[in-house]
């Protein structure tokens, strides 16, 4: 499967990031063993922490990358969009069959309603900040984003909790 994770963007050595650290990298370890492909934009922050523990475990990480941006040196295939960073989301949700929230601010806000919009589950990881944890309030019935209930929006706090909705 290729699962999406979206997130904070930003220096890996400064908070939000850093406190977020282990979550990203034990998701990026847990998926490659798993055999998934991980999608993400490609740059600092969120997606370069789960792109460091999926190439420990010797998975398979594509970077989306927006025009102009380069790649973190943990991707094994920096894919340049051409395109500002919300084109660049939206080849990023069109590729990946889920999507996993870490963090995030009006970009990831804008990823996870995309998704929502195209039907792609999403898991919130909570108590990672930002609109992954803001957005869960709003749910319609602990799950949807509107009263089409196109798809869930599930919400999970541990990789445990993860491993059991992949």
């Amino acid at each position: 499967m290729r699962i999406a994770v979206i997130g904070y963007s930003g220096p890996i050595d400064k908070d939000p990031v850093k406190s977020l650290e282990e979550i990203c990298v034990q998701t990026g370890r847990v998926l490659a063993q798993k055999d998934h492909t991980i999608i993400t934009g490609g740059r600092d922050g969120v997606m370069e922490l789960v792109a460091r523990g999926a190439k420990e475990a010797s998975g398979t990480i594509i970077g989306v990358l927006p025009k102009g941006a380069r790649g973190n040196p943990y991707n094994t295939i920096n894919l340049d969009t051409g395109q500002d960073y919300l084109v660049r989301s939206l080849v990023l949700i069109h590729a990946a069959d889920m999507v996993i929230s870490i963090g995030g601010e009006v970009g990831t806000l804008f990823e996870i309603v995309t998704s929502y919009a195209y039907q792609k589950p999403v898991i919130l990881f909570r108590g990672t900040g930002g609109w992954t944890d803001r957005i869960a309030p709003t749910l319609i019935d602990g799950y949807y984003l509107d009263n089409r209930r196109l798809t869930k929006i599930l919400q999970i706090s541990s990789i445990e909790e993860l491993m059991l909705h992949i």
